[in-house]
């Protein structure tokens, strides 16, 4: 199936190059970061890009880039205010909103299919949430809608991630989930011994000269020994007392900070730190 897609909040550009891969072209991306407008346009050179806040776009402007044919909208609304990573949520925080900006445009322009990916706390914020408002403002315009937690590593993704994907279709009273390809009865998970163990060994602060995304840490001597007393799949738990930090005292979460990967399992989750 040949879909046009725009791709709002779009980073440096991974949900289109997805999309892309699938045989989708690329009408335009939008995010106000500068640093990911300059890596979108590279990668995406066909694209109309809007380096702009989405508050200051009016549909119509989105409205007559596209072509005749399908249209899909992809929107993954920054997830920080609803992720379980962050302690200090806040209902003012401005991306709370940000999904009723994508709501603005989907119930103006009405492509035939809608994509939202974001974290799964997105679905716990209550009945008036953000989320629940969306769903309800589709389906009063005749999108059938169909939304799971899914989890990355059925997917054939090396990597422990959960994300919550919607899927709207419409005039329509069905929308398919994707079916997942790995786990139980399905291909084994993928695990970091398959997509890590040919890379070159690097001491601390050394950058792989023929691949700039292999790169290690500048540790410090005392993370050295933390690091050297982690062994394969576990954490802090297992330094002596003298390796441990303050914060760490009375506190058990947070434990993949320090820790080393399992060689046979997927990875676990990157966070934006």
């Amino acid at each position: 199936m040949s879909c046009s897609v725009v791709d709002f909040f779009s980073g440096c550009g991974g949900t289109s190059l997805g999309l892309r891969n699938a045989g989708m072209s690329i009408i335009a991306g939008i995010d106000n970061d500068p640093d990911v407008a300059s890596t979108y346009r590279k990668n995406f050179p066909e694209a109309r890009f809007f380096e702009r806040d989405i508050r200051e776009i009016q549909p119509k402007e989105i409205e007559e880039l596209l072509p005749t044919g399908k249209i899909v909208f992809s929107g993954c609304a920054p997830c920080q205010p609803f992720s379980k990573q962050n302690r200090t949520k806040k209902n003012s925080d401005p991306r709370s909103f940000l999904l009723g900006e994508f709501q603005r445009f989907v119930t103006s322009i009405r492509p035939d299919y809608v994509i939202v990916e974001n974290v799964p706390g997105l679905q716990r914020v209550g009945t008036d949430g953000p989320l629940a408002t969306f769903i309800d403002a589709v389906r009063a315009i005749n999108y059938g809608i169909s939304w799971a937690i899914l989890a990355a590593s059925h997917f054939g993704v090396p990597q422990v991630r959960r994300r919550l994907v919607l899927v709207a279709v419409k005039d329509s009273r069905t929308a398919l989930m994707p079916i997942s390809t790995h786990g139980q009865g399905r291909h084994p998970l993928a695990t970091v011994r398959e997509w890590m163990s040919g890379l070159p060994d690097l001491l601390a602060g050394e950058t792989d000269p023929n691949d700039p995304d292999h790169t290690a840490m500048s540790l410090s001597p005392v993370n050295m020994r933390r690091i050297a007393a982690t062994p394969e799949g576990r954490g802090r738990e297992s330094w002596p007392p003298t390796l441990l930090l303050e914060c760490h005292t009375g506190h058990t979460g947070h434990s993949d900070v320090y820790g080393r990967l399992a060689w046979d399992k997927p990875a676990s989750a990157m966070t934006t730190r």
